[in-house]
């Protein structure tokens, strides 16, 4: 490490004072300010991130942004506080969906009425619901691996089995096992995709989608499209699973606003199918179980497809120089990391299998680091999870500073015990 970088980044015992630039609190930052975050605000009792360790740790963990809110959204907020707080348009918000079936027509999901979309209190319950109501208890339902762990849980919670097929470590990224698929599509009903895939940052490009959707014809398979980063992409091509009409009647596409507007405690989500149908049979399969959105959370998602584009657009440069400066010091500082660099979300995929500590590679750089990761097994079910010991997932979404010193911290602490 050179020394400006280490007259710049304070150490472990300073992080709790720790203010790149500024003390505004996190809340009220605007996009000029992505490299002024106050530690201190940050760590307000209200967030998991930061206060699920020790305050000297930085939390690179669960999946939410360090940045403030779109000023827009804050603003639309604010307003409907002014309003009243009752029951909102629970049978479908007609503005949002609106502003929705104009939003999703650019992924190829056009043509979408009122009768296309229910609206649902976050993307996970949709998850589960598609696995309730599109298989039954003892089937096997397939999804590739690694991947964010809710689809095994929708799987196993509801006492269906896990049929994962592990991706392939390509030249140029993660890689369909098309065999492997096929072979594990045979004895299933449905498919949990990943669009763009949680952790390892695949964008599925055309020809893969044309390949998956002729399988899923062949096997004749209901698929559940997760596409819920597909606003989080760094110049990659995106192409709704279902937006091929072959495919439509048998897809459910999930997405909502919290990963793109870093809103992830208003929860809202939107199923999305072309088939009503079909839509109608899996949010009849929840029932009254699955809660609805809130009101604000519907104001929310409405001033973020109207007035927030600006706003995201900074938040995605941003964060491709954060996934661009993370690729260049790993190459500088960790060369026998192995890694892909992520097309889409804030999360970067990285293998240190090559580490003595590999075994406990999470609780090493917990301990030894005061850095808080994902743990690679986490991101796969039962029998596959050894196979992913010794990855982690790291979430890049903050400052450039605060990057930088959790990088520091990680490569001295992994060097140290090389």
């Amino acid at each position: 490490m050179n020394a400006a970088r280490r007259k710049l980044t304070p150490g472990p015992r300073m992080l709790g004072h720790m203010t790149d630039a500024g003390s505004r609190p996190a809340d009220t930052l605007h996009t000029a300010d992505r490299d002024t975050l106050d530690t201190a605000a940050l760590r307000h009792p209200d967030s998991l991130k930061w206060t699920a360790f020790d305050p000297d740790v930085i939390p690179m963990w669960v999946a939410d942004m360090d940045f403030g809110i779109a000023p827009p959204i804050m603003d639309a907020l604010r307003a409907r506080l002014d309003r009243s707080l009752g029951y909102p348009q629970l049978m479908g918000d007609p503005i949002l969906q609106a502003q929705l079936s104009q939003s999703l027509a650019r992924y190829g999901l056009s043509g979408l009425g009122a009768e296309h979309m229910t609206f649902l209190p976050g993307v996970v319950p949709g998850i589960y619901a598609a696995v309730h109501a599109l298989s039954t208890p003892g089937e096997p339902v397939v999804t590739m691996t690694p991947v964010y762990h809710p689809f095994h849980l929708a799987i196993t919670d509801q006492d269906r089995r896990v049929s994962g097929v592990p991706l392939r470590d390509g030249d140029s990224g993660y890689e369909i096992n098309w065999s492997a698929l096929d072979a594990a599509s045979r004895g299933s009903r449905l498919l949990l995709l990943c669009h763009p895939h949680n952790p390892t940052g695949r964008v599925w490009n055309a020809q893969e989608l044309g390949k998956l959707r002729d399988l899923v014809l062949a096997r004749d398979l209901f698929v559940m499209s997760d596409e819920l980063h597909a606003d989080l992409r760094y110049g990659e091509a995106f192409e709704s699973f279902a937006a091929d009409p072959r495919v439509q009647s048998r897809t459910i596409t999930l997405t909502g606003p919290c990963k793109a507007f870093n809103t992830a405690g208003l929860g809202i989500g939107v199923m999305v199918s072309h088939n009503a149908a079909l839509l109608s049979r899996v949010r009849r399969a929840a029932g009254g179980l699955m809660g609805h959105e809130s009101a604000l959370s519907i104001t929310m998602w409405q001033a973020a497809l109207r007035d927030g584009g600006p706003w995201l657009a900074d938040t995605v440069a941003y964060l491709r120089g954060n996934r661009d400066f993370l690729s260049d010091y790993l190459r500088q500082h960790l060369p026998w990391v192995k890694f892909h660099e992520a097309q889409a979300t804030y999360l970067a995929w990285l293998d240190l299998r090559a580490h003595p500590r590999a075994a406990d590679i999470q609780a090493f750089l917990l301990q030894e680091a005061r850095v808080a990761v994902h743990d690679g097994p986490v991101f796969a079910h039962d029998s596959h999870k050894s196979q992913y010991q010794g990855f982690i997932r790291l979430n890049f979404a903050t400052s450039r500073t605060l990057l930088t010193e959790a990088l520091d911290r990680m490569a001295a602490a992994l060097n140290r015990a090389m």
